[in-house]
């Protein structure tokens, strides 16, 4: 099985998949690489798609030790390097792209593009998760309702509840993939502790990368307005806004999604990505 063994010998479980510019895709808190089911066959037949366990969660090593963001972002630049792939497009959703956004400002010359998918920058000037929302979270307890169960309870919040009702073997998929490699409650909390306390804040501006940022206006987790205020302070961005998409957009409206994402990338690429219209907004509602 390939892993790539990081300086602490922690070893982190990867996968490659297509051919063409690397695209690391980083997933989000409790998250492993299956999440990205809906992504892989399209943007493998352009791109060599480098899809990954955090340190925490799935097949990846899980120390029971403090983590934080800078370290996520450490840990990605140790895989890199162990592929061998100097330069890559860096695709983050959630916590992953915090993850994308301290790599980009850390290891810049490793950075073709960002894609920052429902999520922010941290800091005073960030908008959190809903007070009530973190709090439910935090408070399912597997042992208490059961493997299956919590997590059921903790995935709604991601999704529009109409597409959690209407597709309910999609949901039992993704919850049988999460029980095959359970993650322990511990590291659950480590990677919570390391989201909590990510904050670049206005540093942001410092993101030299075209970047596409992508968000929902019915996210529950991450609100909307945050990818606002990325697009104010990253100077080479746009936006596309989904309205009446989720915090999980890429799995509720893949197939926009993923046409988004791959002409974004196929623009840089081809050296013709501008910001002059720098926000699209797509009705995904109903």
């Amino acid at each position: 099985m390939p892993y790539a063994k990081l300086r602490d010998s922690v070893k982190l479980f990867f996968e490659t998949h297509g051919g063409g510019p690397p695209l690391a895709m980083i997933e989000g808190w409790g998250y492993s690489r299956w999440m990205w089911f809906k992504q892989i066959t399209p943007f493998s037949k352009k791109y060599t798609c480098i899809i990954f366990d955090n340190r925490g969660v799935g097949l990846s090593d899980k120390p029971d030790e403090p983590y934080s963001v800078e370290l996520f972002a450490d840990d990605l630049r140790e895989l890199l390097d162990h592929i061998g792939v100097r330069r890559a497009h860096i695709l983050g959703i959630s916590m992953g792209g915090f993850i994308a956004q301290e790599f980009a400002l850390k290891y810049p010359e490793r950075v073709l593009s960002l894609v920052l998918v429902s999520t922010h920058f941290g800091g005073e000037r960030a908008i959190q998760t809903p007070k009530e929302t973190m709090d439910a979270i935090l408070s399912i307890r597997e042992e208490e309702l059961g493997a299956r169960e919590a997590l059921r309870r903790k995935m709604a919040f991601a999704f529009n509840p109409e597409y959690f009702e209407e597709n309910p073997e999609e949901i039992e998929q993704i919850i049988s993939w999460r029980i095959e490699e359970a993650q322990p409650r511990y590291a659950w909390l480590r990677q919570a502790e390391a989201v909590q306390s990510f904050n670049i804040g206005n540093k942001a501006s410092k993101i030299k990368a075209p970047t596409l940022i992508v968000a929902g206006t019915n996210d529950r987790v991450v609100p909307h307005q945050n990818a606002e205020l990325l697009l104010e302070t990253i100077p080479n961005s746009k936006l596309v806004l989904f309205e009446g998409g989720s915090h999980l957009i890429f799995i509720e409206n893949a197939d926009t999604f993923n046409k988004a994402v791959i002409d974004f990338l196929s623009e840089v690429d081809e050296g013709a990505f501008n910001t002059k219209v720098r926000k699209i907004t797509i009705n995904v509602k109903g």
